[in-house]
């Protein structure tokens, strides 16, 4: 059984969660997909692949480019009036560009939501190549990136078990840790560390940085800072940006702990 498959399988109505998981599917595909591969994601026949297919597009969630389905023209409004509502903490985005200014590089500003890992803040540096930029909203396949392994390390056990449910450990390249015991040193390690590293354990050729908000002295961070950049010049400027990321939490840290008293 696929992972989107059992993930569909767990609601109430199946055919609701079908068509939502095709919307997600198309969502995270470069170019759409046909109607097979859709078939194929979520292991259902083909003629309800083409019902489930027919009605996404008539209600514009989806749109038919030649072969393949692409997402429709009401998802733009559906992304504005996420970016609209997920209200992220008014420090995250001043913070997010000063290290994107600082490093050159793509950041992000994450955290928890709703027990989902979202990236509420994005902004690129100024280099000539850049690392892709992580999307907006809730981030999947969090085992395999800096934030996302930086949030699970410091979550509860109870919201960290919960996630890991809903997203196991699927490879993403030949660096991703899948192993459940090995992902657990990796949790400890950078709970004594004080930071988490991807290296190219979510796409090949990229490399991320992931710092907690204070660096931990909250006990449990429910945010967190992420720099993204080509995995060569990630390592060869480790040290600065790891220094630059921990001096801007540790400036927002105070500064919002300050505030509350």
């Amino acid at each position: 059984m696929s992972a989107i498959q059992e993930q569909a399988g767990k609601h109430r109505i199946q055919s609701v969660a079908r068509a939502a998981f095709i919307v997600f599917a198309v969502a995270a595909s470069p170019d759409g997909l046909t109607p097979r591969e859709v078939a194929e994601a979520l292991r259902i026949h083909q003629q309800t692949t083409y019902h489930l297919l027919h009605t996404l597009t008539t209600t514009g969630l989806l749109a038919r480019r030649n072969d393949r389905y692409i997402l429709g023209i009401r998802c733009a409004g559906l992304g504005d009036a996420f970016r609209r509502q997920i209200a992220p903490p008014e420090f995250l985005g001043p913070a997010v560009r000063e290290l994107a200014s600082r490093t050159g590089e793509t950041a992000q500003g994450v955290g928890w939501q709703s027990n989902e890992i979202v990236a509420f803040s994005i902004a690129r540096g100024h280099h000539a190549v850049q690392a892709a930029e992580v999307p907006y909203g809730s981030t999947n396949d969090g085992h395999a990136r800096a934030t996302g392994k930086l949030l699970l390390a410091h979550a509860s056990p109870q919201l960290r078990d919960a996630y890991l449910e809903r997203y196991p450990l699927r490879r993403r390249t030949a660096h991703t840790i899948t192993d459940p015991k090995r992902f657990a040193q990796e949790l400890e390690r950078i709970r004594e560390l004080g930071y988490a590293v991807d290296d190219e354990e979510f796409a090949d050729g990229v490399a991320c940085l992931a710092v907690p908000l204070g660096d931990g002295i909250d006990g449990i961070s429910q945010f967190g800072f992420g720099l993204s950049a080509p995995a060569a010049r990630f390592r060869a400027h480790f040290d600065e940006y790891l220094e630059t990321m921990q001096d801007v939490a540790r400036s927002v840290f105070a500064s919002e702990l300050g505030r509350a008293e």
